[in-house]
């Protein structure tokens, strides 16, 4: 699983390395999340369907025995860097940079 994560994290350096070439949104989603983009409609154990990714053409999948939550099942909201929050925590943020506060 770790070679597998390891090469998805290449696939994507180098797509995104490339002038003129990005990744659909939902793609760019599914990512954030930490996903998986399959071929297939369903997804194989132990991960969950999340979404789509290439323009819906393709499955995008979570890990379900990782203890990566997103922000909203933790009880939060995402807001961007330059929001300050009065409480942190911990939960997954569609964008990277952005935090998962519980107060503003």
């Amino acid at each position: 699983m770790k070679f597998f994560s390891c090469l998805m994290a290449l696939l994507i350096f180098l797509l995104q390395a490339v002038p003129g070439r990005s990744l659909p949104k939902d793609t760019l989603r599914c990512l954030g999340y930490h996903g998986f983009c399959f071929h297939s409609k369903s997804c194989p154990h132990p991960f969950a369907v999340f979404g789509t990714c290439s323009w819906r053409q393709k499955t995008c999948c979570i890990d379900t025995t990782s203890n990566l939550h997103t922000c909203q099942d933790e009880g939060g909201h995402c807001v961007p860097p330059e929001i300050k929050c009065l409480q942190e925590q911990v939960g997954v943020c569609p964008y990277r940079e952005w935090k998962c506060c519980t107060e503003v």
